[in-house]
């Protein structure tokens, strides 16, 4: 018979920024890429934003794997189904890190983005650590089911933004309903629901409207 246990090490991970922050900087973006990316491909989808305005963390999922028929290219995943109450704990956990470690000075404006899988990321921290951003993207993803609306009573100042592409591969029509109900029911007003005539992917247009008001 086999008996799971568990053993507690220390371990460091990479995360990359972009542009400088300092007295020009009107935006800190952290940015939670999606399944199959590295966070230096993710980050070039934001690399025609003013840079003298917009400084950009990028958080790096921790768990990587080759991609591709000749396993040549490297991605890399958030969670899996796999023991994801753990997972989550651990990822998390470096999410802090990288926060503590940028030590974010106050009077810029706090975006925080999710990209398909990268939206569970990003709501779980935020919900769990209480975190109240300006702008919470949430782009082409779908919201874990174990958060309700109780989990982001604390948001005052965050406006929530639902975007999502019209023909995008992974969301049907019935899942973006689904997605757009639950997103409205967890945020209320605070919510605005919008989408785009594209596939799976970034929309570059709606970043840098994002980024000027």
């Amino acid at each position: 018979m086999s008996k799971e246990k568990r053993a507690v090490y220390t371990a460091s991970s990479s995360y990359l920024t972009q542009n400088e922050l300092n007295e020009t900087t009107r935006n800190i973006w952290i940015i939670f890429h999606g399944m199959g990316y590295l966070s230096r491909y993710f980050l070039r989808y934001f690399s025609s934003l003013n840079a003298e305005e917009n400084y950009l963390i990028a958080p790096q999922a921790p768990s990587k794997y080759y991609i591709g028929p000749e396993n040549k290219h490297v991605g890399a995943s958030w969670l899996t189904k796999e023991d994801t109450l753990e997972e989550t704990k651990n990822v998390l956990a470096y999410v802090d890190a990288v926060w503590q470690a940028e030590q974010l000075p106050p009077d810029k404006r706090l975006i925080i983005l999710g990209y398909s899988q990268g939206v569970s990321i990003a709501t779980r921290w935020i919900a769990s650590r209480e975190i109240d951003c300006d702008k919470l993207i949430l782009h082409s993803g779908g919201i874990p089911k174990e958060l309700d609306a109780s989990h982001f009573e604390y948001l005052e100042k965050a406006r929530v933004y639902f975007h999502y592409g019209l023909n995008d591969q992974y969301i049907t029509a019935n899942r973006a309903e689904e997605e757009k109900v639950r997103a409205s029911d967890l945020f209320g007003s605070k919510v605005t629901l919008s989408n785009f005539p594209g596939i799976h992917e970034v929309d570059v247009d709606f970043l840098h409207k994002m980024s000027n008001f």
